[in-house]
């Protein structure tokens, strides 16, 4: 501490403070601190931390292993943005799983109460989130991935979160395909639990009224988090009396599942049917034809929610620690003008049943 202090010019209490992460300590000198005491090999003991701070300099974060699309492939670009933000702070990232609903909270407790972590990153975020009302009686802080309290009139304006817009994503999908010729332009939602498959539907329903098209509510389907969820929907829709010519997803893996459907109907995508997705997993590039998504930069969310909530650690408010991003559009060939009218497709889908159900008979 003596040298850290006579190296940098500052006193001994100074280093002493800027290393235990008081914000009192501007984050210019902390990081200088950081820095010089990195490149002379000291590293704090975090037992001895703990004791004098009352922090284990570590964040947390519990996964849902019950959950359909528990392999997400964000999920590994999104735990490394955050481990390497831990690290570039000599934080530890801690990174738990839960089998249930219960046991989600049950995990959470124990974590506090063994003092494994001074917060907590909370993905998925629903629009009335029991890990919220936990954590808040706990008095410890965490971070959402993600906003909630969809509708509510009186909205929870002390909770730190990091976000995507998905709104203007699903917004920008529509105009999109609304502009090269699509009048019948479905959406496949998430489940409604989730606060984001609210916004994104919002932002679907946008986007028809600002290309003037009227919401037709037989095209729009929620539920869908798998692949097979996803073809579900996709072959509802495709077996209206007046199917869409293009469809909206919430998510890539909904957005995959429409592939296996158009094929089997004998539709071409990209050209009877146009399909946009959202999140940008690897995936869509590989298909054929490539899938036109919305792309999500999973290392940078999870970097930016490690590094706001270590600053909420240190005693900034929750409030005035929210960031909101834009996804960014991928374009390829699942999209474009409409080669088909709607009755046109009609009769090609029911050419199609026809052809699939005498294949059965025979």
């Amino acid at each position: 501490m003596d040298q850290l202090a006579d190296i940098l010019g500052l006193s001994k209490s100074t280093v002493s403070r800027a290393l235990n992460g008081y914000s009192d300590i501007s984050d210019t000198t902390r990081k200088r601190v950081e820095a010089t005491a990195r490149k002379m090999g000291y590293r704090p003991l975090s037992h001895a931390q703990a004791i004098r701070t009352g922090r284990v300099r570590a964040i947390a974060m519990v996964i849902n292993s019950w959950e359909p699309d528990r392999n997400n492939p964000f999920l590994q670009d999104f735990l490394a943005g955050a481990c390497e933000a831990a690290s570039a702070s000599d934080w530890t990232m801690t990174i738990s799983t839960a089998k249930s609903e219960k046991d989600m909270l049950d995990v959470l407790g124990r974590l506090v109460e063994e003092r494994k972590a001074d917060g907590f990153i909370l993905p998925r975020t629903e629009v009335d989130d029991a890990r919220i009302h936990y954590l808040r009686e706990l008095k410890v802080p965490f971070i959402l991935y993600g906003r909630t309290g969809y509708g509510e009139t009186d909205p929870q304006d002390d909770i730190s979160w990091f976000d995507i817009s998905g709104e203007a994503a699903t917004h920008n999908a529509v105009t999109r395909l609304a502009h090269f010729g699509h009048h019948r332009i479905a959406y496949i939602g998430s489940d409604p639990k989730f606060n984001y498959s609210r916004l994104r539907r919002d932002g679907y329903l946008q986007g028809l009224q600002a290309a003037g098209l009227t919401m037709d509510p037989d095209l729009v389907r929620d539920g869908a988090r798998t692949r097979e969820e996803g073809a579900a929907e996709a072959q509802a829709l495709m077996q209206l009396p007046n199917p869409p010519t293009a469809i909206v997803c919430a998510t890539d893996l909904a957005a995959l599942g429409c592939y296996p459907v158009c094929a089997e109907l004998g539709l071409e995508i990209g050209h009877d049917v146009s399909i946009v997705g959202y999140d940008g997993i690897p995936e869509c590039q590989y298909v054929n034809p490539g899938l036109t998504t919305f792309s999500v930069d999973s290392r940078r969310a999870g970097e930016r929610l490690a590094t706001l909530l270590i600053r909420q650690t240190r005693g900034e408010e929750p409030a005035t620690l929210r960031e909101l991003s834009d996804a960014v559009l991928i374009a390829r060939e699942s999209d474009g003008p409409p080669r088909l009218t709607p009755e046109a497709l009609t009769r090609k889908i029911n050419q199609s049943n026809d052809h699939n159900r005498g294949g059965n008979r025979l």
